[in-house]
């Protein structure tokens, strides 16, 4: 497998840490080498949030992703969208949650962009909004087959209370099918 760079942007609160987290931690588990890079203002929750993810077969020697690199971005934060898109190479595939982030008409000649609700899959069709961090996971790993499905739910699943594991593996399959509708 080549390298894949994974950018994951929100706002402070949304639990785009963990699933950076869960994605390099499921890698490793695999015998490979996965990376999460956080960066995010001082403002605790509400500051713009970027998590850079790579997953490599071979050492990862340099931990950040250069602008124009990064493979697959999904964003639940406008404010954070529009600041980290330009890391996304021309042609890569960017998700969007539609009720939060705006991308422009040049962002859609520029970059394959699917919007899938997320924060609205989490909160009413899951019935509980902490599991965004699950949906778009399995968002992430279904279009990009970064790493096996398996892994990644046992890895989610460590990661997590015993208390929320069903609602989190719900989250993820629904995450697995609206990301399958939105590529076909």
């Amino acid at each position: 497998m080549a390298r894949t760079l994974m950018r994951f942007t929100g706002v402070g609160g949304q639990g785009v840490l963990l699933a950076g987290e869960i994605f390099a931690a499921a890698k490793i588990a695999l015998g490979g080498y996965g990376l999460k890079t956080a960066t995010y203002t001082s403002q605790v929750r509400g500051g713009p949030t970027v998590v850079d993810i790579t997953l490599d077969d071979e050492e990862i020697f340099y931990p950040y992703a250069n602008d124009g690199e990064i493979n697959f971005m999904l964003s639940v934060a406008d404010v954070s969208y529009n600041l980290f898109k330009n890391g996304v190479q021309e042609g890569g595939i960017i998700v969007v949650d539609p009720n939060l982030v705006h991308p422009t008409d040049e962002d859609r000649k520029k970059w394959t962009i699917y919007e899938i609700p997320i924060i609205t899959i989490a909160k009413e069709e899951v019935g509980n909004v902490i599991t965004q961090s699950v949906v778009a996971l399995a968002i992430a790993n279904t279009i990009m087959n970064a790493v096996d499905k398996d892994v990644l739910i046992k890895t989610m699943l460590s990661k997590v209370p015993p208390k929320v594991h069903e609602a989190n593996k719900k989250a993820y399959e629904l995450g697995e099918k609206y990301a399958k509708e939105a590529m076909a």
